[in-house]
């Protein structure tokens, strides 16, 4: 049930989303005075409208994207002479430009707002300061650029002696652990491969083991394979701004990470190591629900389920914001590149005392924007297929 509801959130999330990045083109539309005819969220058969004004508003039956309808989009759009001065064609260049980034816009502003409700209401993860056992993890990972376990990595040395979640530990190799910091100093320094004494309290009582550490390639020092308790705390709105403008700042970074990798991640959307691969990196609408669905089914706190949700959502909707600005037709980056270009070639022209060449030919980027839709289409279809047979499991 967990799962579902999970799911059902990814759903309306995702709905509200589209209608905000419909909104911004709407809005941007409306205030520059440009005649807009259609405002629909989803594509395929209409299941309502409402005509308000010169705008229709409706529903479509396949909730997979929008569309607002500006007239006089290109120059092929055949309009009406007295609708001409209000065609998006015709508006200064700064105004296009608004009007195909506002989509986009929103899309980062939601993701803003996002993280910032959880850094304030939700509150940010810090590690407890004592040496009680928050998790115990499961394996040990091949390298610090590949955390996520695999059948082939071994069992971390912690689960293998048997420590467990809520274990306080008081010595390593006979030295107290004061505190995790102290703690984890005295788990590196020991040597890998051979049994150390590790003493902790469970239910009131003291008992000792003996893991063999291990290493993991690119990390310095010994390795048990536990974390400490994690606390949740709210901060100040200030605060809060800050953390929201630095996680923003590097899923951004991280999102043209992977834009940047999806050539690579296409071969190993099949693998069984998808998840330490750049595929891993990638999902559809469908592993996005289907993270959302394993968060929500988690036996973890509602903090960490709240904070993982809105990360979710707030990462999916800077990625779309950033792919949808990249210069490719029908994506807005597109349209936004041909207006750039419409700009500097009339700059240029003049400069040369030569007349304004207008506006694009907007019949020889047809055949483009036809393939380049396609094969955002295929490769759509591949990675639902991807995370229907070979999904990505987020909480090991």
């Amino acid at each position: 049930m967990s799962f579902v509801l999970g799911v059902v959130i990814f759903v309306v999330a995702l709905l509200i989303s589209i209608m905000l990045h419909e909104l911004g083109h709407f809005l941007t539309a409306k205030a520059f005075r440009m005649k807009v005819t259609q405002f629909f969220v989803g594509f395929g058969n209409t299941l309502w409208s409402r005509q308000i004004g010169e705008t229709e508003y409706g529903i479509k039956s396949i909730p997979a994207g929008g569309y607002v309808k500006i007239v006089g989009m290109t120059g092929l759009d055949e309009v009406d002479p007295a609708d001409e001065p209000r065609t998006f064609r015709r508006k200064p260049g700064w105004q296009r430009l608004i009007v195909m980034a506002a989509g986009s816009f929103m899309h980062f502003a939601l993701a803003f707002v996002l993280l910032f409700v959880l850094a304030a209401a939700v509150g940010l993860a810090t590690p407890g300061s004592g040496t009680r056992i928050g998790t115990i993890a499961a394996c040990v990972p091949a390298s610090v650029k590949a955390p996520a376990c695999t059948t082939t990595d071994p069992t971390s040395p912690a689960k293998r002696v048997g420590l467990r979640a809520g274990d306080t530990i008081i010595a390593i190799a006979g030295k107290p652990a004061r505190n995790w910091t102290d703690m984890g100093a005295l788990i590196r320094e020991q040597p890998a491969g051979r049994p150390v004494a590790v003493t902790v309290e469970r239910d009131g009582h003291r008992l000792t083991v003996h893991p063999s550490l291990a290493v993991i390639r690119g990390r310095s020092g010994s390795y048990l394979g536990i974390a400490p308790v994690i606390v949740y705390q709210s901060v100040s709105p200030i605060s809060a701004l800050g953390y929201a403008g630095s996680a923003f700042a590097a899923t951004v970074q991280g999102s043209v990470h992977a834009i940047s990798q999806l050539p690579a991640a296409i071969p190993d959307l099949f693998a069984k190591n998808r998840a330490s691969t750049p595929a891993g990196q990638v999902t559809s609408v469908v592993g996005a629900g289907d993270a959302t669905g394993q968060v929500l089914a988690a036996n973890i706190g509602w903090q960490p389920k709240a904070g993982l949700v809105l990360l979710i959502i707030a990462s999916l909707n800077i990625f779309v914001g950033l792919f949808n600005l990249l210069p490719l037709l029908p994506l807005d980056g597109g349209h936004i590149t041909i207006v750039l270009y419409e700009r500097v070639r009339a700059t240029i022209a003049r400069r040369r005392g030569r007349p304004d060449p207008g506006l694009v030919n907007f019949q020889r980027l047809i055949p483009v924007s036809i393939g380049v839709f396609a094969v955002l289409i295929g490769f759509g279809l591949l990675l639902i297929m991807a995370d229907l047979v070979n999904p990505v499991h987020i909480l090991q």
